[in-house]
């Protein structure tokens, strides 16, 4: 798959079927997600994968789109190690580059995502819940599966209508 298919082709992906995701394939997503570039390659990024019923319940309670949690077969939570941070601007955008190489490798390789930010409102809570260290700051939790429907069509306003004058 070409990339520049893979990005206008990926979608959010809510619902899944029962068929298990790997440990090879949820590795060769994270490992397409650590290449992402970061400042002085600090590489500031830590994973947790949860794919225990129970922990995925837990971790539900903390967002009100929890039945995507709970339906997933796999979650990665993403960190931020405040440790190797040197400009937490800049190492927030190589979260999300990391993040970004994830999804895409994750289409490539037929593994629907979705990127849930809104459990960032709790994020101090999913810290305490998975006992992190304060040292490690929750940046998303990514939903993965395979798909259990056809993926839908999107589309995006003119190209035009992005640019601003000076």
């Amino acid at each position: 798959m070409k990339v520049k298919e893979a990005i206008s082709k990926r979608r959010s992906i809510r619902k899944y079927s029962n068929q298990q995701v790997l440990d090879d394939v949820v590795k060769e997503i994270i490992q397409a997600g650590i290449w992402a570039p970061s400042g002085l390659n600090n590489q500031p990024w830590k994973f947790i994968v949860i794919k225990e019923q129970q922990h995925k319940q837990k971790l539900a309670q903390f967002t009100k789109y929890g039945g995507i949690i709970i339906n997933a077969p796999v979650c990665v939570c993403v960190f931020l190690d405040k440790a190797k941070s040197y400009d937490r601007d800049k190492d927030v955008m190589a979260v999300g580059a990391c993040i970004q190489n994830m999804l895409l490798c994750a289409h490539e390789l037929g593994i629907g995502t979705c990127w849930m930010g809104e459990i960032l409102n709790k994020k101090d809570a999913v810290g305490e819940y998975l006992r992190i260290d304060r040292g490690f700051e929750l940046m998303a939790v990514i939903s993965m599966g395979y798909p259990l429907k056809e993926v839908l069509r999107s589309s995006r306003r003119k190209l035009e209508s992005f640019f601003l004058s000076v």
